[in-house]
């Protein structure tokens, strides 16, 4: 078996498989618009209400009296006053029971603190949702033993920080490859490896650790003050320039069989489901962070006067600001709308929350980017270098360094892309199944080819009219109803286009990467547009006609994008790229590298030594 053969083996075994409640992302990709599973979405009861509520006033007051942004950023560490004030507040335990100490809060609150918070220090949001949505409380939540849960929740709400620990200095998304080992002797695991950008890792008392037991991947809880365990160095960034984030080895490290997560070989498994809705909390802070872009390009763009006008008023910014504006509402209703489903419990919403991760990160860069293109030489400059010199400090540069991770951790988008796509087009592998195994001999070709038949006799006439058609239809939301009839007509074209994908490349489609990004990027504009329209008609009732203005032209805005990726499915330059890519990487155009330094190569980067014993000063321990 190849090595890719091995890590998609490796991922599929992993994936879940079943789907035992609604789901509407996957029926959105399949051509069935069911906007009745998201509307009206579900509400908090009055309880949950309050109680987040007031959390978030608690919150917001800390951050204001406590809360140095600029004091982060400048020396790279978030103070202990500002962690105990944290844990005094309960925002450790903000998603674990009150049985266990936490403050039980919905999924819908804990992403509007998050977005609160990140919109004052992203690293601070970093921190918290590390803690929270990977680190040890979500998977103890999911699969954690009732003995488990006594143990370590109590000591997360009250502050102890946790940490996740998966990738590796060989590994990244790819985890066939995982090399580090748990070995059962006796009552314990002897755990042996190293782990790299350990999110809170360098300050955590509390691990969640990946390792191999065998063949396949389990999840430990380790204490981090194990025997063994040596954090090496603290790790520095572009951004996020607060987070303990850092590299930790494991020599011989014994964990009790009391602190195996699930069953052996469920690691992968607990991960994955972990991030079904632990993945809200990036999105949140995506959205967060493009509302405060919102408030100061509106700031900026009016008070700054070019050519006798505001520059708000030219119609290159104003464009500019339109986006900003728009992705920013757009942003928080996907969050919005992922947390309430998440917080009813009767929706599967594994790819609504992979959307909302794919989309967040992906458009609040873009925000940040325009934001800066907007304040200009201001936008490039930093807070503190304004702020010495008389003006405003507004970090705008400083957001968009922070921004840029999101794109990356906690999935890729080139991975979220290939996990969106391989849900997207489950219901195809499924029916096809044999037929498009090259290891299948003809009997088993034939019988998969019958069953594949039945399900697309039934299945593609249903793709070719729909409610969308009806001038009717949807018209309770008003303006925005022509929207929603855009997005039911073109979520059965998404799905044709997928089945004529399926047709033309077979058991070849996962390899068009190109193809299924650009089916995935459709379906997530066709998910936001939804959740634009619902919250601009919940909206109305409060601020009368503006939300529905927004939401028009974001919608406007999306489908021209969602236009753009439809020709580009068949017509671009994938397969040209890829043939250039694969010269390029054999050397074919180095000459285009000429007349360059390449200062990694050069003066005290050659040869840099392995962290030692004495590079461990660096840690930074919060004292509590």
């Amino acid at each position: 078996m190849t090595d890719y053969a091995k890590a998609r083996e490796v991922a599929e075994q992993a994936r879940e498989k079943e789907w035992a409640r609604p789901s509407f992302g996957k029926q959105l990709f399949l051509g069935d618009f069911r906007l009745d599973l998201v509307h009206p979405a579900p509400r908090l009861s009055e309880r949950e209400t309050a109680k987040g509520e007031e959390f978030l006033r608690a919150l917001r007051s800390l951050l204001q009296d406590k809360v140095d942004p600029a004091l982060i950023e400048r020396t790279a560490v978030i103070p202990d006053d500002v962690v105990k004030g944290m844990v005094a507040l309960g925002a450790f335990g903000m998603t674990i029971d009150e049985e266990y100490g936490g403050l039980g809060l919905s999924h819908t609150y804990y992403t509007r603190a998050l977005q609160l918070t990140a919109s004052y220090s992203p690293a601070l949001s970093a921190l918290l949702s590390a803690h929270q949505s990977i680190g040890v409380p979500q998977p103890l939540r999911l699969f954690g033993t009732p003995e488990q849960k006594q143990r370590f929740l109590p000591r997360c709400a009250r502050g102890e920080i946790s940490a996740f620990l998966l990738t590796e200095p060989d590994v990244g998304s790819d985890p066939a490859r995982l090399a580090t080992t748990a070995v059962r002797e006796g009552d314990s695991y002897v755990i042996d490896g190293v782990k790299l950008w350990t999110t809170n890792g360098v300050v955590a008392d509390l691990l969640v650790v990946m390792a191999r037991t065998g063949a396949k991947i389990s999840a430990f809880v380790v204490e981090a003050d194990s025997s063994g365990i040596t954090v090496e160095r603290r790790n520095s960034f572009m951004g996020l320039r607060g987070i303990e984030n850092g590299v930790t080895r494991f020599h011989q490290v014994r964990v009790p069989v009391d602190n195996l997560i699930g069953r052996e070989g469920q690691g992968l498994k607990i991960a994955l489901t972990t991030l079904n809705t632990g993945r809200l909390s990036l999105p949140a802070t995506c959205a967060g962070t493009a509302k405060w872009a919102a408030k100061i390009a509106r700031e900026w763009a009016s008070e700054r006067v070019q050519w006798g006008r505001p520059v708000g008023e030219h119609e290159a910014v104003a464009q500019k600001i339109s986006f900003i504006t728009c992705t920013a509402y757009a942003l928080e209703a996907v969050v919005e709308l992922a947390g309430r489903l998440a917080d009813d419990e009767h929706n599967d919403i594994r790819i609504e929350a992979a959307l909302a991760k794919l989309y967040g990160s992906e458009m609040a860069w873009q925000v940040a980017d325009e934001l800066v293109q907007i304040r200009g030489g201001r936008g490039y400059e930093t807070a503190e270098s304004l702020h010495a010199r008389g003006e405003r400090g507004v970090p705008a540069e400083q957001m968009l360094r922070d921004l840029r991770i999101n794109r990356i951790f906690e999935g890729s988008t080139e991975i979220m892309h290939l996990l969106i796509a391989r849900e997207a087009v489950d219901a195809h592998l499924s029916v096809a199944g044999e037929l498009i195994d090259p290891k299948a001999d003809l009997r088993a070709k034939g019988r998969a080819a019958t069953k594949a038949g039945g399900f697309y006799a039934k299945w593609l006439p249903s793709l070719l009219a729909g409610p969308g058609q009806l001038p009717t239809a949807y018209s309770e939301f008003g303006v925005l109803a022509h929207h929603l009839r855009y997005v039911e007509r073109t979520s059965r074209k998404l799905a044709r286009a997928t089945f004529y994908g399926m047709s033309r490349w077979q058991g070849k489609l996962e390899h068009k990467q190109g193809f299924l990004s650009r089916i995935v990027d459709i379906g997530a504009e066709l998910f936001a547009m939804t959740a634009v329209c619902i919250r601009a008609q919940e909206d109305g009732t409060r601020y009368g006609r503006r939300p529905y203005e927004i939401a028009d032209t974001f919608c406007e805005q999306s489908r021209l994008r969602a236009e753009g990726l439809f020709a580009r499915l068949w017509d671009n330059s994938d397969s040209q790229d890829v043939r250039l890519a694969r010269r390029a990487l054999d050397g074919r155009y180095t000459f285009v590298e000429d007349g360059i330094l390449d200062p990694s190569l050069e003066g005290p980067w050659i040869a840099p030594a392995r962290p030692g014993p004495a590079e461990t000063q660096d840690v930074h321990r919060h004292v509590r």
